[in-house]
Parts: structure tokens; sequence; C-alpha cells
């Protein structure tokens, strides 16, 4: 039986607000331009300037602003750890810890 996970109310755009606001606000409280945090993440400034307005940035440039503004560590720990609700969907992630593959639960 496929295991269905409640991620939540929250929808990817409503994440990407959070995520988007939450960097403008750091990159600000450092004082730091669009054009400093550019030089320092290696990130052009309008891809910046995109992803504060409209959330929008790939996953390595979004790392590379994480990482400048300090959080590197935090980008480490994300989805480090499993997460569960029930007995029976922890022994399922403890049953395939060691897996190489996914199977296709779905056909």
């Amino acid at each position: 039986m496929p295991l269905l996970y409640d991620f939540e109310v929250e929808s990817v755009q409503d994440l990407l607000d959070v995520l988007a606001a939450n960097a403008k606000r750091r990159r600000l409280e450092k004082g730091l331009s669009r054009k400093s945090l550019s030089m320092m993440s290696g990130v052009p400034v309008p891809t910046i300037a995109k992803f504060e307005q409209k959330h929008c940035i790939s996953l390595s440039g979004f790392v590379a602003i994480a990482k400048a503004l300090g959080y590197a560590k935090e980008m480490k720990g994300m989805l480090g750890e499993p997460k569960f609700t029930t007995m029976e969907e922890l022994d399922t992630i403890n049953k395939n810890k060691n897996r190489k593959r996914g199977r296709n639960e779905f056909d």
C-alpha cells in the first residue's frame, strides 16, 4: 500500500513566498544590496531580483544565495532526517534505509 503524506495546508506557492521573503529579509538585515549579494553568491543581480519579486530561481541559485547569507549548514540539513507520522511509516523507512532504487507502486 503506498504511503500518503499530509504535507500540511501550505501550497508550493506559499512556501516559495516565504522562502523569497526570508531571503530578502536576511539580505537587508545584513545591509547587502542585490549587487553585493550577487558578488558574494555568483548569482546574477537580475536572478536575485526575479527570485525576490516572482519567487522563481534554480535550486543551485537558491543554494548559492543561502550559502552567501550564512545558511550552508541549514541547507545541508534539509531533508537530512526522515519524517514520519505513523509507526507503520517508520517501519517502512527503517526497512528501506539501504535501498538504492525506488519501486513503482502505482502500476
